[in-house]
């Protein structure tokens, strides 16, 4: 095991996808690439313009400058979540998941830092069990899934039209990280920029607490299922979740299972919330995670750790080990000297 410190949670849109969007766009007629004056932006079917791709997402070099500064060794990156075109008809939206990752692939073919996650058509569980199966088998990481398998048009990860994905990346032994959608369909958030600092934690804690009431961690055992943020919500409420398990008398599946098999990373700002969240799930369930580039991300995620009542050996396993036991590594991965 390489002694590499991995950021298992972070972001990247390919500058590829940009270039090549007109030589392939006949393949996803329903997506709609701008160029204007404040930048990038995409738009779906029945949707609103993307905010335009922040510079930060493309920026490799500057990506490897501010890990430099923050002793990280290694990234994990996942795309853009509002790239990843759910709400386009299912045909449209396999050519555009295969098309990321293509462009994914081929950005990072020779960056030794980095292992890229793949991205799947989450509107239809069929394909997108064909498509995690060749990103698998190509040498991504994993994958990474939004909460809402249809975007704007909602949609639940339980749903039973998604157990063949489920059951594919059980099978495959894949690292599913789940990750939260900018439209969490509240209006409530529109001011204060409450979609980013609470939003998204509402949205990942009522999908994930589906997929535990469902069964489905535990029924699809065989894959690594990582929840961002910390968890959300999750590690604190899971108490009552529990209370509700026993109240349903056995209608659901008992989440503390399903808890006990899940992996967090440590985006959460605080030394307390992270002493917390290692003491619930465990040290070897913990992973760190950034979130970068973005400004709601942690700017310097190994600063959490310094403060944390945690042991060197602890830190280590948070740090790199357990990252190496559930991701697919590339095995060039650069290390220092």
């Amino acid at each position: 095991m390489k002694s590499i410190v991995i950021d298992v949670h972070a972001h990247f849109t390919p500058k590829l996808m940009i270039e090549r969007f007109d030589a392939s766009a006949a393949q996803f007629p329903g997506v709609k690439l701008v160029k204007g004056d404040k930048g990038v932006t995409l738009q779906f079917p029945d949707t609103e313009p993307t905010r335009p791709i922040m510079p930060k997402l493309l920026d490799l070099a500057e990506r490897q400058s501010w890990m430099d500064k923050n002793g990280i060794d290694h990234q994990v990156v996942g795309g853009w979540l509002d790239s990843f075109g759910y709400e386009l008809p299912v045909p449209e939206g396999l050519a555009w998941s295969r098309y990321l990752n293509d462009c994914m692939w081929e950005q990072f073919r020779d960056e030794r830092r980095f292992s890229p996650l793949a991205t799947v058509p989450l509107q239809n569980g069929r394909f997108a069990a064909e498509v995690l199966e060749e990103s698998i088998a190509k040498g991504f990481a994993g994958v990474m899934v939004g909460t809402l398998p249809h975007g704007v048009l909602g949609g639940n990860l339980d749903d039973p039209s998604l157990d063949p994905f489920w059951a594919t990346a059980s099978r495959l032994k894949a690292a599913v990280v789940m990750h939260p959608m900018f439209v969490c369909g509240e209006p409530r958030l529109a001011d204060y920029d409450l979609v980013n600092g609470i939003g998204r934690l509402v949205d990942s804690t009522i999908a994930v607490s589906r997929l535990l009431f469902s069964g489905h961690i535990l029924k699809y055992s065989g894959m690594k299922f990582l929840l961002s943020h910390g968890g959300a919500a999750l590690p604190y409420g899971l108490g009552r979740l529990v209370r509700s398990h026993t109240v349903q008398a056995g209608k659901v599946a008992d989440p503390r299972k399903g808890f006990a098999a899940m992996y967090f990373d440590s985006c959460v700002f605080d030394s307390d919330a992270l002493d917390f969240l290692v003491h619930k799930a465990g040290v070897d369930h913990v992973l760190l995670g950034s979130d970068a580039p973005f400004p709601i991300g942690d700017p310097e995620p190994l600063k959490v750790f310094k403060d944390a009542k945690l042991t060197e050996a602890q830190k280590q396993t948070i740090l790199s080990a357990t990252a190496q036991t559930i991701f697919k590594l590339r095995a060039d991965a650069w290390t220092r000297g």
